[in-house]
């Protein structure tokens, strides 16, 4: 599991940890049932105060993102696949939300913007005789 923290970033460090969490839990990386690092270790790793991760396991447990079990670790709890469905969309709508955006400002219509998700939609299509790379 690789958690990268930021001083810039303007997150306190144990909000930092649970979201990036979350992103590994929604984007597949970690399954239900995976072991997340151990306290000390972890915190020993990033180079933090152990109470920072310990903090940061608490809100995730709070989350139903992870499960304590007693002297045996924290793990991905099976509700993940949950968040995952919920962060995937909240992820996406941010990007559309983006794309739209940037459209908007370069004056090209909703129309053109769905035109143009289809057309490469289709380009990432694999025809049955070989697989096809997607061109940019």
């Amino acid at each position: 599991m690789q958690i990268h923290l930021s001083a810039a970033d303007g997150l306190p460090i144990y909000l930092q940890i649970v979201n990036q969490v979350k992103y590994l839990v929604s984007s597949g990386r970690l399954a239900a049932g995976d072991e997340l690092p151990p306290i000390r270790t972890l915190a020993e790793t990033l180079v933090i105060n152990p109470n920072t991760v310990a903090r940061a396991y608490r809100e995730l447990e709070h989350l139903g993102v992870v499960t304590k079990r007693r002297t045996a670790g924290t793990y991905v709890s099976d509700s993940g696949s949950r968040l995952a469905d919920v962060e995937c969309w909240r992820i996406l709508t941010g990007r559309v939300d983006g794309l739209l955006a940037e459209a908007r400002q370069m004056g090209i219509s909703t129309a053109e913007v769905i035109e143009l998700v289809q057309r490469r939609d289709a380009e990432f299509v694999p025809t049955e005789d070989t697989p096809k790379e997607p061109t940019r």
